[in-house]
């Protein structure tokens, strides 16, 4: 049974960009691993982009999201 956790900022990501992340995800270990879809465990984490870091700054910081 795959498991595959995707983690992204939280800015928006819409339900349906989230479920065709999810769909893509489980088509792609079906044709490279031949995994059954039916036992194949996508989660999305979204992560506030004040706790998601990149070079010793915060997201929120790098993309001036706050001021």
């Amino acid at each position: 049974m795959p498991y595959v956790n995707i983690k992204i900022t939280k800015e928006g990501a819409t339900a349906e960009q989230k479920a065709q992340l999810i769909q893509g995800v489980t088509q792609l270990l079906v044709e490279v691993l031949g995994k059954n879809p039916k036992t194949t465990v996508v989660v999305i984490d979204e992560v506030e982009t004040d706790n998601w870091g990149i070079g010793g700054e915060t997201v929120t910081v790098l993309r001036g999201l706050k001021e």
